[in-house]
């Protein structure tokens, strides 16, 4: 399933289609935010947060530098260039027997690079409510 599931994801992740979000996470997901204090359960607003993300991180500079899989999670490490600031973080996710992601964390390095997705993931997100 490891397979699957990462294919998956990296192919949403290339397309920065999030249409196939609804087929990949399981219902009782789980999202952790580097900005928001508390888990976000639930395939619908974990839909809505990794939409943003797609739309704030999907530019061509993002690029996964490093990938550590297990059977059933994976731990990504990227990088991405945004409005010139250069963003290190790591996507840990974790998927259940059917392929379904159950739980994806996200952690973000430099301080500012946290300033700077909270300021653009508030905006998009705001704009979607």
């Amino acid at each position: 399933m490891a397979a699957d599931a990462l294919t998956a994801w990296h192919r949403i992740l290339k397309s920065r289609d999030p249409r196939g979000l609804d087929a990949l996470l399981a219902d009782a997901v789980v999202f952790h935010s580097p900005v928001v204090h508390s888990p976000q359960a639930g395939k619908a607003i974990t839909t809505m947060y990794l939409a943003a993300a797609l739309q704030v991180f999907g530019n061509d500079s993002f690029r996964y530098v490093r990938e550590l899989v297990g059977a059933c999670d994976a731990v990504l490490e990227f990088m991405v260039e945004i409005d010139g600031l250069t963003v290190n973080g790591v996507d840990m996710i974790r998927w259940d027997e059917h392929g379904q992601i159950v739980d994806f964390k996200v952690m973000l390095r430099p301080l500012k690079a946290v300033q700077l997705i909270h300021q653009q993931m508030a905006a998009l997100l705001a704009a979607r409510r």
